[in-house]
């Protein structure tokens, strides 16, 4: 903590792993040395950070090692290196029980994979975490820190050639953001996988709006320390505006030079899809890539071609080893028509530099009368509004627009739409982007890691937040400051702009896009105890208003890509 930061960071105590239930227990903190299956495999080494804490890693080398001349791939993780595989292994996942090994750590990559080429793989518990020493803080400088000191160290050892990358999913590419944001000199590469950039925006608010599923339940994986560890959760509560604490866990993205793939899905929509790609915008490696598919996260980071891929990106930087990276197209993107169904393109920049940002104007006169309100081409001269209940469970604003050609949709969209609140002085707004058929049916798309019946994209704003910080916004994306808030007066109306989450989406002549706008989540988990994306503590009460046409000018603006000469 700085002198500029002006917050107490709540800490609890830690559950020791020694209660462990439920769950593999962690093996005794001992170091160990085995060989198996072609792997030399050393666990609990001890590693002093720059403090003169201890923290516990395991290495697994290919057998025979000693002395050779190998790169380091760092999966650097809370979950515990001793959480292996069976975590992965879930029916709804897709990942198939021959693509990874018994040693692969939750979201890591596969050691039997790497050391079978000549890569180390290390798997540390952090700082605070399981039973390495100190106090664990989720996020932030100061495991930054740690970990630029474990990269160091490994560039160190006898069997390193002096080159280190970082792999993994989530919490795993998070760290990488703040890691490489402080050049560490042995760090050659980094390979971002579906990681948030934000803390704020991506993992505990969305739009200013709490999160509560997948926050207490990823927090609850991070509870096992024979100290103390942050409790996310209570400071969650504590800063619900944007302030010093959350600037703790930011990730300076413009530091960033070390070469990247980074690899984003559509699919995370309230988790990771935003910040990946926001990550991708704003470092400065003059040598990166992206890669936007829509499809299961741990599905398509251990298929079977992806890790090929992989293989190809860390030898290129690690093993100076000749491959096909340098003629990769810098942008991939997955164009999807529902779920599992989709062509990749290649792009020259993201955004697209050739995106035609188009506006389809809301319509509620049909909405008004309880039928679905239409996205129109052309600005709408009648005033119009609709009203629904934020309480019920399917009352809801709803508005279409049929494609009368092929069109595609790639980035991001936004709402700007005039709002009231009646009976209340706020409102949560949760906006909803999907494709119907020719036929007027919903088209499914992958929802998470698991699901494979969820919407194109999402969006979501707290009213009280609507401020935009107009030097941070692009035309594809309104930044709100979360600072303050403004509360709404009575029969005040008043325009909001919402950032509704990049996507990309084929819609043939004939089907719709339709514009969902409600006060409560749109989507339900479809698979039992999957932690999507919730949002149960809401202000909403009341009755909500879109007001839409003539002086109330609302669209959304979607971003159209040109179809390509015949």
């Amino acid at each position: 903590m700085n002198a500029k930061q002006e917050f107490q960071l709540i800490m609890r105590e830690g559950v020791h792993p020694d209660r462990v239930v439920g769950r593999k227990p962690p093996p005794p903190p001992v170091p160990q040395e085995s060989f198996e299956n072609g792997l030399h495999i050393q666990r609990n080494v001890e590693v002093r950070l720059r403090d003169g804490v201890r923290i516990f890693v395991d290495i697994y080398l290919p057998e025979g090692a000693r002395g050779r001349d190998l790169p380091a791939l760092l999966g650097w993780s809370p979950y515990g290196k001793h959480n292996t595989r069976d975590q992965l292994v879930w029916p709804e996942a897709d990942v198939a029980r021959g693509w990874i090994s018994q040693y692969t750590a939750f979201e890591a990559p596969d050691p039997a994979f790497w050391c079978a080429r000549d890569f180390a793989v290390v798997y540390p518990d952090p700082r605070g975490c399981w039973y390495s020493q100190g106090e664990q803080r989720h996020g932030g400088k100061g495991e930054a820190e740690d970990c630029c000191d474990l990269i160091e160290w490994l560039a160190q050892q006898p069997w390193s050639n002096g080159r280190v990358g970082m792999s993994g999913v989530s919490y795993l590419t998070a760290i990488q953001w703040q890691a490489a944001a402080l050049r560490p000199p042995s760090l050659a590469a980094i390979n971002p996988w579906e990681g948030f950039s934000d803390w704020y925006r991506e993992f505990a608010f969305h739009g200013g709006i709490p999160e509560t599923s997948f926050l207490p339940r990823g927090c609850a994986n991070l509870q096992w320390s024979t100290t103390r560890t942050e409790d996310t959760p209570a400071n969650v509560a504590a800063h619900p505006l944007y302030d010093d604490y959350w600037r703790s866990k930011e990730s300076d993205l413009e530091q960033i030079t070390t070469p990247a793939w980074v690899v984003a899905s559509w699919a995370d929509q309230g988790l990771h899809t935003r910040g990946t790609l926001e990550g991708y915008c704003r470092i400065a490696s003059p040598q990166k890539w992206l890669e936007v598919h829509g499809r299961k996260k741990w599905h398509y980071y251990y298929r079977p071609d992806n890790v090929e891929r992989q293989h190809a990106f860390f030898s290129h930087f690690l093993q100076r080893a000749s491959t096909t990276v340098p003629a990769w197209p810098r942008v991939r993107i997955e164009v999807r028509e529902r779920a599992n169904v989709g062509q990749m393109r290649s792009e020259a920049a993201w955004p697209p530099a050739h995106t035609r940002h188009q506006r389809l104007y809301l319509d509620a006169g049909n909405a008004a009368r309880g039928d679905a309100g239409s996205l129109r081409s052309e600005p709408v001269s009648a005033e119009g509004r609709c009203e629904y209940d934020p309480a019920s469970p399917t009352d809801r604003a709803v508005f279409d627009h049929r494609f009368e050609t092929d069109t595609e949709i790639t980035g991001g969209m936004v709402l700007q739409a005039w709002v009231e609140a009646i009976d209340a002085d706020d409102m949560d707004l949760f906006v909803a982007i999907h494709k119907l058929d020719a036929q007027g049916h919903y088209v499914p798309f992958i929802f998470y890691a698991m699901s494979e019946d969820g919407p194109a994209a999402l969006g979501w704003l707290r009213v009280s937040h609507r401020a935009v910080d107009a030097k941070r916004s692009r035309p594809d994306q309104p930044v709100h400051p979360h600072d303050r808030e403004e509360r709404l007066a009575p029969g005040q109306v008043v325009p909001v702009q919402i950032e509704i989450w990049p996507s990309s989406t084929r819609f043939s002549a004939g089907e719709s896009l339709r514009l969902v706008i409600a006060g409560h989540d749109t989507v339900k988990p479809s698979v039992p105890n999957a932690p999507f994306a919730l949002h149960e503590h809401t202000r909403n009460r009341g009755r909500h208003v879109i007001h839409a046409g003539g002086r109330y000018e609302s669209f959304l603006q979607i971003p159209v890509i040109p179809r390509s000469p015949a």
